[in-house]
């Protein structure tokens, strides 16, 4: 039986399409490594449906299909991510009502955390920039040692961190790699309504709850 979302110790979050919206300048990044090597733009309302899985994957599904081998990829990967360290904060905003979330979060006691399968730098870059260096307890982005979600180990390593058991987290997210990261971790799961993804890949994928808008969070966790 798991632990009922009152009785939380901490919750940690996915970034991109949770806590901020970050899609117009992801997607510029990747068209301007395209535009560097010749190839098509793509449509920016594609990009809801290639981030979530790291960089890789993201370079992989813009690509053309015949230029698709682990070696270009990797290549445009490196050119994307300096375009990326230009582009990150010119159109990226917190979404509605978070920056108030976290600090209402925060006065009821609970720990608050930051795990993305965006690179570490970034990550830890886009918490400071938005939301200050001190609203998080810990901020884990991908790191090539660690396998990134939906495998639990960044869930593990964090709880060991804030010295919580993984039991008594919940994991926010956007997408249904974000909810199998939860299920796999042993985490409660919160799917956004605001974010790149469909509810129902929520749902279908382990959302245990959805909410609408940020301050529902902090409902959920008090009013259960």
């Amino acid at each position: 039986m798991p632990a009922p979302f009152t009785s939380l110790q901490a919750i940690f979050f996915d970034l991109d399409g949770t806590l901020i919206d970050s899609l117009a300048d992801l997607a510029e990044a990747v068209n301007r490594m395209l535009d560097d090597r010749g190839y098509p733009r793509r449509d920016p309302g594609l990009f809801n449906e290639f981030v979530g899985d790291g960089v890789l994957k993201l370079v992989q599904r813009a690509l053309p299909d015949e230029v698709r081998d682990e070696a270009a990829i990797k290549a445009c990967a490196d050119e994307y991510l300096a375009h990326y360290q230009d582009l990150w904060h010119d159109r990226t905003q917190p979404y509605a009502g978070i920056i108030e979330t976290l600090a209402a979060l925060r006065a009821q006691g609970l720990k608050l955390g930051v795990i993305s399968n965006k690179p570490h730098r970034f990550t830890v870059l886009c918490c400071e920039y938005f939301f200050g260096p001190d609203i998080f307890d810990g901020v884990l982005g991908q790191r090539p040692a660690v396998p990134r979600k939906p495998d639990p180990a960044g869930a593990f390593e964090l709880a060991g961190q804030l010295g919580v058991p993984v039991s008594r987290c919940a994991y926010v997210g956007d997408s249904g790699v974000d909810m199998k990261f939860g299920v796999n971790s042993g985490m409660r799961r919160i799917g956004v309504r605001w974010g790149f993804r469909s509810e129902q890949e929520l749902r279908d994928n382990g959302a245990e709850a959805m909410v609408s808008q940020a301050q529902d969070i902090v409902r959920l966790v008090a009013d259960e």
